[in-house]
């Protein structure tokens, strides 16, 4: 008890959090120097070294978490809201005088160092989500305060996409997970899980077969509550009747008439609104879910095309490769099958620090940023990858427990919004080395080489531990 005093400097500080977020950060920088020793440089500790480099961005790192453990906590939730318009404002900020880096205009540069102002930005994106679902008057089952959040989360993220950092912006996606924590009603939750589904199977079937496993799909799920079998039958032999009616019509109408699957989606989306109608007016609540997520289901469909057109060439080759559409091995799946090559080559106990063959021949691109994970694979094999999963895992589970001993909303949302862009980093960075995700250009947290990404990281992380030393401290006082 006497290092958790209350009135100490660090008393109620989760010292196992730090000690994980420590080997982390020594694992990835150990990670640096096998992925980027050049035997040329003469000087072991020449700042020509990247791993030099990310030693002196280790320092600062640890230094301004110590600053966010002495800072009082009322002024995280002081200061959310103007750290949000302040992290927008330099978001646009970057826009116009941002550089380009790979493709996305999302850094800005001081000499000879380069910010990424969206690392910063979801801190203060967490941070004013905590503030907002905080706040006395908020109801995560209200229509308008569900507005509110999507807008606070939705306006970042259109910036960071006009940046053409893409992936980037789809972390905000994973705080889906703190919105189901704090009650969100779990049929927007699935419908969530629907529309990234659709998204996947726009690319493998045909728009006709899709809508007619979205029809069917929602009739047998509605048959399962209703029990009324005959009726929902004779409702969509109706429907396909009515769309092969409407089609021969056309024929005679129009020059080149419609085709069966316009005709379907006509009677579909007319079909679809009365029902919805119908079922408000009988207060049938299952059936108008099921014919919301419908009708939503097919609108999403029809912008997939145009909103898959809006990527850059380069992201949709990542992602029709990753769907095996295509297959290019000196183009799009090169950076994943060299990536695969050196982890699956480490075995089970790697072949040893600086002995990585496919990482020291640089067969591997991006091997101290986006794929620091290979070096991993190929030098410490597959106990080393275990060790670093089971280590960010721990780190995770430690930051839900944090949150769910909060007294206070505010440190239980921003503990879980941490929660979540962590796990989500990990799991899309580390998938897209195996080939279980498409390649996103997203860093493993503390470990991939850069000083905006670990600094942004370990804010984030600190004023979590922060957040749960005041809870901690008040406890022990109550005591």
């Amino acid at each position: 008890m006497a290092t958790n005093r209350a009135g100490s400097l660090f008393g109620g500080v989760d010292f196992t959090t730090i000690i994980l977020y420590v080997l982390i950060v020594l694992a990835g920088w150990v990670s640096i120097a096998a992925a980027t020793f050049d035997e040329t440089v003469p000087q072991l500790f020449s700042f020509a070294h990247f791993y030099m480099k990310q030693l002196m961005w280790i320092v600062v790192a640890f230094m301004v978490g110590l600053f966010v453990l002495l800072l009082d906590s009322r002024y995280y939730h002081m200061w959310a809201y103007p750290a949000y318009i302040g992290g927008l404002a330099v978001l646009l900020l970057t826009l116009v005088i941002g550089r380009e880096i790979n493709g996305a205009k999302a850094w800005i540069s001081f000499g000879s160092f380069n910010v990424q102002p969206v690392e910063f930005a979801k801190i203060a994106t967490a941070l004013a989500m905590a503030r907002l679902m905080s706040e006395y008057s908020f109801s995560i089952t209200r229509i308008n305060d569900l507005v509110k959040v999507g807008a606070l989360l939705c306006t970042p993220l259109l910036i960071i996409i006009l940046q053409n950092d893409t992936g980037s912006g789809l972390v905000l996606g994973s705080f889906l997970f703190v919105l189901y924590r704090e009650g969100l009603n779990q049929w927007l939750c699935i419908l969530g899980l629907l529309i990234a589904s659709l998204f996947i199977a726009s690319f493998m079937l045909s728009p006709m077969t899709l809508l007619v496993v979205l029809i069917l799909l929602s009739t047998l799920s509605e048959v399962m509550v209703s029990r009324q079998i005959r009726s929902r039958i004779i409702l969509v032999a109706g429907m396909f009747l009515a769309a092969f009616i409407i089609m021969l019509l056309s024929k005679f109408i129009l020059d080149e008439g419609l085709s069966l699957y316009v005709s379907l989606l006509i009677v579909s989306l007319i079909a679809g609104i009365a029902l919805a109608i119908y079922s408000i007016r009988s207060s049938l609540s299952h059936a108008f879910v099921i014919i919301v997520l419908f009708i939503g289901s097919v609108i999403f469909l029809l912008s997939v095309d145009r909103v898959f057109n809006a990527l850059e060439p380069h992201q949709q080759k990542r992602i029709l490769s990753f769907m095996g559409i295509i297959y290019e091995p000196a183009g799009a799946d090169y950076n994943v099958n060299q990536s695969k090559i050196a982890i699956g080559s480490g075995g089970l106990w790697g072949k040893g620090f600086l002995k990585g063959t496919q990482i020291k021949y640089g067969y591997v691109p991006e091997r101290h940023t986006d794929f620091i994970f290979c070096t991993v694979g190929e030098e410490w094999g597959f106990l080393g990858t275990c060790t670093i999963l089971v280590l960010f895992a721990l780190l995770i589970l430690r930051l839900m427990r944090m949150g769910e001993r909060q007294e206070e909303p505010f440190g239980r949302i921003y503990c879980y919004c941490v929660a979540s862009i962590m796990l989500f980093h990990v799991l899309v960075n580390v998938g897209m080395t195996i080939g279980l995700m498409p390649v996103m250009g997203i860093p493993l947290p503390f470990m991939s080489y850069g000083g905006s990404s670990l600094i942004a990281f370990t804010i984030l992380l600190f004023i979590a531990i922060r957040l749960d030393a005041s809870t901690r401290q008040f406890s022990i006082n109550q005591l």
